[in-house]
């Protein structure tokens, strides 16, 4: 399998186990958005928690240039620490949530 085709598969089951993992309190779904074609991945809430709309997403990547762009990620745990745990080498995860300035000091890649 080739190097992207491991990431696109990694990537997916990270956020599959991430969308089994429900709310305690209210109403809220949760749901993975995978466009593999345009290699962009998605964990999303919607519902209603304490009479107030609940929708956007927990995580978001997006596969380009050969790496794994982290473009938010709202769990404790980190998505980066469980893709490296995968054996993703820290050069291909991309921080896209941190500054680019701030990039070269987080021990990922820069871009």
């Amino acid at each position: 399998m080739d190097r992207i085709a491991t990431y696109r598969q990694i990537v997916q089951e990270i956020l599959l186990s991430h969308s089994q993992v429900k709310p305690i309190f209210g109403e809220v779904e949760i749901g993975v958005v995978f466009d593999v074609e345009r290699d962009r991945y998605q964990v999303v809430r919607t519902g209603w928690m304490n009479k107030r709309r609940v929708y956007g997403a927990l995580i978001h990547i997006d596969i380009k240039d050969g790496k794994i762009w982290i473009e938010y990620d709202g769990t404790e745990v980190g998505v980066a620490n469980e893709l490296t745990e995968r054996g993703i080498p820290k050069d291909r995860i991309v921080l896209a949530y941190h500054a680019p300035f701030m990039r070269p000091y987080n021990g990922f890649a820069v871009s």
